[in-house]
């Protein structure tokens, strides 16, 4: 569709407003920013009437689908029952919320806070570890991300991500599990886990020696999708609980069938947290964030706390028939085939294009890690830039991250299919060719 003069005139009103009224630091994708107007599926419109396929998801957020219409009734039909309650009184979709994700999570899992965002999850998290375990120490990764309050910035291992120095103490970071750029240059094959026991050595070396948790996403996302090898986490694990620390997944990106067949990254190691966050595609667009501990851990978490929009009605509802909503259409299982699917297209792109240098992820959360030279692995940021705009003049949306921007990330819908891939591809390989 063309856009008219009055529709390009809107774009401009739109994007223009952004820029005036906006801080600077809330960027947008883009040398002429794209303003979304409408979505369907798998597919937003912006406001020139420009449909798009959508393969990030509003950050890995949109899980199955825009305006879902099993989604889109259980908020409507919350919204005009009850739409705000707050944590002082008991709902309905809060508590059955709470029952069903006691009874999909792993191991010992069982008590749920709820908050607004991922970063108050993990905030949670942290909380309910050091008065659980009575210390203050939390061992974090290189080159992850965990939000934007002081705690959380404490944590990010991104220096794009942090504009302040650490402000809290006691937060310390191990070496990334980042095998395409291991930092001690081995390789997995012969490794014996030197980034497992990394964490081992900064836990004896800038630690008391006794923490309150390691905490890791199971695959980091922002910083570009980074899979830990085989074994990673067992050995974690193993070294946190000797140190007396708990162990904390942030399920933030990887949860809700994802990474495919299971319902947390986690779950594909052989490890059991203690706790649990996520948010995102949880709610699939509706703001929620959650924290799930065990009950030895969030029994030691004392009164009162309260957040004022935590447990909401309307969006716990939401997340409730995202949660049906996977197990009914069996999305887990699609996450995996349809993943597979994408993870052959993605690697056939790497055979015929020397430019991509690395492909990795897991389920539908699967990236391209571009550089100069595979003989050097220079980042190259700035393909990653132009690839952005030629998919986007074909009609596809995606992600971007890595420390030094030079991986794209996609994360398309639980409920995509192969015809959303090759659609996909179709536009990179185009892209690439082009470039």
């Amino acid at each position: 569709m063309n856009p008219t003069t009055e529709q390009k005139t809107a774009i401009s009103e739109t994007v223009r407003k952004h820029k005036e009224f906006l801080f600077p630091a809330v960027a947008t994708y883009y040398q002429e920013p794209v303003a979304l107007v409408k979505g369907e599926g798998e597919y937003v419109w912006d406001d020139a009437g420009t449909r798009y396929l959508d393969c990030f998801g509003g950050v890995l957020t949109v899980s199955v689908g825009h305006a879902n219409p099993k989604i889109n009734a259980a908020v409507v039909n919350q919204v005009n029952t009850i739409q705000h309650a707050s944590a002082l009184y008991a709902n309905k979709p809060q508590s059955d919320l709470a029952e069903k994700l006691a009874e999909i999570t792993p191991g010992k899992l069982k008590k749920s806070f709820f908050s607004n965002s991922g970063t108050e999850a993990n905030d949670t998290a942290i909380t309910a570890a050091k008065l659980a375990t009575g210390r203050h120490e939390i061992v974090v990764l290189r080159h992850s991300y965990s939000g934007r309050s002081a705690t959380a910035l404490s944590s990010v291992g991104h220096s794009t991500w942090r504009p302040l120095p650490s402000q809290v103490a006691g937060i310390v970071h191990a070496r990334a599990p980042y095998c395409y750029r291991c930092p001690f240059h081995l390789k997995p094959e012969s490794c014996g886990g030197a980034c497992a026991e990394d964490v081992k050595d900064v836990i004896e070396t800038a630690t008391t020696g006794e923490i309150a948790a390691f905490m890791a996403e199971p695959i980091l996302g922002v910083g570009g999708f980074i899979v830990p090898p085989d074994g990673y986490f067992e050995r974690v694990e193993e070294i946190t609980r000797k140190h007396g620390g708990l162990f904390i997944a942030d399920e933030v990106q990887t949860g809700w069938g994802r990474t495919g067949d299971k319902w947390f990254g986690i779950e594909h190691s052989n490890v059991k947290p203690d706790i649990i966050t996520s948010a995102k595609g949880m709610g699939n667009g509706v703001p929620i964030g959650w924290t799930i501990a065990t009950a030895e851990v969030a029994d030691k978490f004392p009164g009162l706390t309260f957040a004022t929009f935590g447990g909401n009605p309307v969006s716990t509802a939401a997340a409730l028939a995202v949660v049906k909503l996977i197990e009914e259409e069996d999305l887990k299982t699609n996450a995996r085939a349809v993943g597979n699917y994408l993870r052959e297209k993605f690697d056939e792109l790497k055979e015929k294009y020397p430019i991509i240098g690395d492909v990795r992820g897991r389920g539908l959360m699967q990236a391209l890690e571009l550089v100069k030279s595979r003989e050097t692995k220079e980042p190259a940021p700035e393909v990653v830039l132009k690839v952005f705009e030629e998919t986007k003049r074909q009609g596809v949306l995606i992600g971007k991250g890595g420390l030094y921007g030079n991986v794209i990330r996609t994360g398309m819908m639980l409920n995509s299919t192969k015809d959303n891939v090759d659609e996909l591809v179709a536009a990179l390989d185009k892209s690439f060719a082009e470039i």
